[in-house]
């Protein structure tokens, strides 16, 4: 099958390249499809569905693009920092934080134990060090919150917040010397990043408010591996993680894993890689970021969602190929589309094309 963008399609992708929804918080995850769900959703509103399980689910934005669309919305992710995501903008129907609640996240409360976890361990590697005990205490105190989906939102801005604090926007790397360096700046990071935890955290407070509503449907966010779900849906989005050409996979655990020790906070010192230079939590097999695996994870995904219409989003250049997946696919399916748009990436300066597989 062809790889060549037509004129159309590049068409397309100025046409496109736009939010289909300007009320879904705005994110800088690695991957997110945030940037062309216009074009997702225009390229799947001929087909006839009522519900949809977004197997893969990461910021959400796919789930809730099909929940303003009034579909029944099954999110699903193996990252338990992002079901808090799922929980908060497509499972919660109608609760929003307060003024008085977001007061009680942002200052000690009395007679309440506040360890300091994170500004004993993480010195100069994240964030700084008064910046370290603001995480102990607000972690803490969403951890005590009872009504989940208020702890929801609340850890929903709180990842919001570390993220927009970060270089690149990830957790890769001991780097808050790009932050602290005494240089001259060409760019306007350094003011987002020294602004207040406290100013970043009531701003995604705002937005992540604003986003909830009720499509009158009874959604549900999940955390598990996509193969252990018992979920019947009519359509099930797929967005696995990203391995290049070259056999590189994308491991989002690795680049997001403090967010993923925040909802950890009381085991997360018994989590810690203690052969991390920057002390990142311990990582199990992923088949997704494996490229000796990665076909046979394909081939069993297909089998077992072989009764529901399939979209596969996916990367032109990605292993295995696009050629590859539909001839997986045609074992389980009789129609199968191809759909191409250049793109490029959130924290990437190269322009790839993203593949959209629709499988009937």
């Amino acid at each position: 099958m062809s790889s060549v963008v037509t004129a159309k399609e590049k068409k397309q992708s100025r046409l496109f390249d736009i939010p289909s929804n300007d009320v879904f918080p705005s994110t800088r995850y690695q991957g997110s499809k945030y940037k062309i769900l216009q074009w997702i959703d225009w390229n799947t509103k001929e087909l006839r569905f009522n519900s949809v399980l977004d197997a893969f689910g990461g910021t959400g934005c796919v789930g809730y693009m099909y929940k303003k669309k009034n579909k029944q919305i099954f999110y699903n992710d193996y990252l338990k920092f992002n079901f808090y995501i799922g929980r908060a903008l497509i499972e919660n129907q109608g609760t929003v934080l307060t003024k008085s609640d977001v007061q009680c996240v942002l200052r000690k409360q009395a007679g309440r134990h506040y360890p300091t976890f994170i500004y004993d361990t993480f010195k100069n590697i994240y964030f700084a060090d008064e910046e370290n005990k603001w995480l102990d205490i607000v972690v803490t105190n969403i951890g005590n919150m009872t009504d989940k989906y208020k702890q929801s939102l609340a850890y929903y801005a709180l990842f919001q917040a570390c993220i927009i604090k970060r270089p690149y926007n990830l957790f890769h790397r001991k780097n808050l010397y790009i932050r602290t360096a005494d240089v001259e700046r060409s760019f306007g990071n350094k003011k987002t990043w020294d602004a207040s935890f406290d100013a970043h955290f009531l701003k995604f407070v705002t937005e992540a408010n604003a986003a909830v509503f009720s499509n009158e449907w009874n959604n549900k966010a999940v955390c598990a591996d996509v193969f252990d779900l018992d979920i019947q849906a009519d359509l099930v989005y797929i967005d696995t993680p990203y391995i290049s050409a070259k056999g590189t996979g994308v491991n989002y655990f690795d680049f997001y894993h403090f967010l993923e020790g925040l909802v950890f906070y009381e085991k997360w010192p018994d989590l810690i890689d203690k052969n991390s230079k920057h002390k990142k939590m311990k990582n199990g097999r992923n088949e997704w970021c494996s490229k000796n695996e990665i076909c046979q994870a394909f081939d069993r995904l297909f089998c077992k969602f072989q009764n529901s219409i399939l979209i596969v989003s996916y990367r032109d250049d990605g292993l295995p190929s696009v050629d590859i997946l539909v001839e997986m696919l045609r074992k389980y399916k009789q129609s199968i589309e191809i759909k191409k748009l250049e793109y490029r990436y959130v924290l990437s300066n190269a322009f790839s094309r993203e593949a959209l597989i629709i499988a009937r």
